[in-house]
């Protein structure tokens, strides 16, 4: 994308050759938008990051995998900062114009010397064709990459839209539970940005859910340099309102793949809830579903075990009727109005949940409000591999 260059390298966090030092850096003056981990034992970088977006200026991140940075202590902050100043000085910046991540184990020491005397060959690698080392080098548990790319035309220019995510396990709203980096050349004042980008982590990011675990290390930045040369997009206008959806597709791309990688996942349920009386009514239903224990493990077993979503929405505090529920996997009902559709269709149900992606529809025919969220079953490998994460 015209204006930014990355790279990625082993700074000798995790075993070569694997790559655990990235960095990202427009090119051009940058505006910046972030949505962060909202877990109370937020790490070090988070702190140090949130501080510098709030200038609005970040030009470069920098992000190492393999150690979180996180519960530790003074010291870790201090390495944050330093991160970001020893950044900053080889790219001709300001320590507050770089933000810092990290990713993995909590709470040991982050090997800040390795990190400190890698920085240089980061930047001497930096190049305009490296983005798939960087979407490499910032998995931890996660099997694959995550990347997307999203092209419109707005205002007569066209606007580029790439980004990258990690994100396996700990996922859970609300924001972030996992790492999401965006870049785009559109020309966008920052208060669009930073709306356009929490409006979109909530139909994305905040709609996924693996483990009902949140993280304490997380968040999704977006940086915009402008080479684009479209006029100035600004809050309120049809040029905001395209970018948005741009934006939104980008990031929903992203979170997909996410719950596709989630760990031991073998389903990607997308559980939509029509007819609510609010969004937020219909968020919440969906959530209580996505995050049950026994409909996620109903799921695994490939089990239409359709009273587990019944009691899951009951349990919600959202004022319900169950004489009004309807239930479908795919296009099979299971439930009408509150009772089962009877033995053949859950046996046809049970043939649709053999499948890797389906989606489970509840009808609560109480208003006219719809929201979606995905969501993945609960396996035998989740267990065995969480066991057993940090030994």
């Amino acid at each position: 994308m015209p204006g930014f260059v990355t790279s990625a390298i082993n700074a000798g966090i995790k075993p070569r050759p694997k790559l655990d030092l990235s960095l990202i850096m427009s090119s051009y003056p940058a505006v910046a938008a972030a949505v962060f981990t909202t877990n109370k034992c937020a790490a070090a970088p988070i702190t140090i990051t949130k501080r510098h977006v709030r200038g609005g200026g970040i030009c470069a991140i920098i992000t190492n995998s393999g150690n979180a940075n996180a519960c530790t202590g003074k010291q870790g902050f201090l390495d944050a900062l330093t991160m970001a100043a020893a950044t900053a000085k080889l790219l001709g910046l300001k320590p507050n114009q770089v933000g810092v991540s990290s990713t993995g184990i909590i709470g040991k020491p982050l090997p800040i010397d390795r990190i400190v005397n890698a920085i240089p060959r980061l930047v001497s690698g930096l190049t305009s064709s490296g983005g798939s080392r960087v979407a490499q080098a910032i998995l931890t548990t996660d099997s694959c990459t995550k990347e997307t790319s999203i092209t419109g035309i707005i205002v007569g220019k066209t606007v580029v839209i790439g980004g990258i995510a990690k994100g396996s396990g700990m996922v859970h709203p609300n924001m972030a539970t996992m790492l999401g980096y965006l870049i785009t050349d559109a020309n966008i004042e920052r208060a669009a940005l930073q709306q356009a980008l929490k409006s979109a982590v909530q139909e994305s990011f905040n709609a996924v859910t693996i483990d009902g675990d949140t993280s304490t290390n997380d968040m999704v930045l977006c940086l915009a340099n402008g080479q684009a040369k479209n006029r100035l997009i600004r809050v309120g206008t049809p040029a905001m309102r395209s970018f948005q959806r741009l934006l939104t597709e980008a990031c929903v791309n992203l979170a997909k793949k996410i719950c596709c990688d989630g760990e031991g996942t073998t389903k990607l349920i997308e559980i939509v809830v029509k007819r609510a009386r609010t969004r937020g009514d219909a968020k919440r239903l969906a959530m209580a579903v996505g995050t049950s224990t026994l409909f996620k493990t109903a799921m695994f077993g490939q089990d239409p075990n359709w009273g587990r979503i019944m009691a899951a929405l009951g349990s919600s505090q959202v004022l319900i009727n169950p004489e009004k529920i309807s239930l479908m996997f795919d296009s099979v009902s299971v439930v009408k109005k509150g009772v089962g559709t009877g033995a053949a269709l859950e046996r046809a149900a049970k043939k649709v949940l053999r499948k890797k992606e389906f989606t489970l529809t509840i009808d609560v025919g109480m208003g006219k409000e719809n929201q979606r969220i995905w969501a993945t079953d609960l396996s035998t490998e989740y267990v065995e591999h969480n066991a057993h994460y940090s030994t």
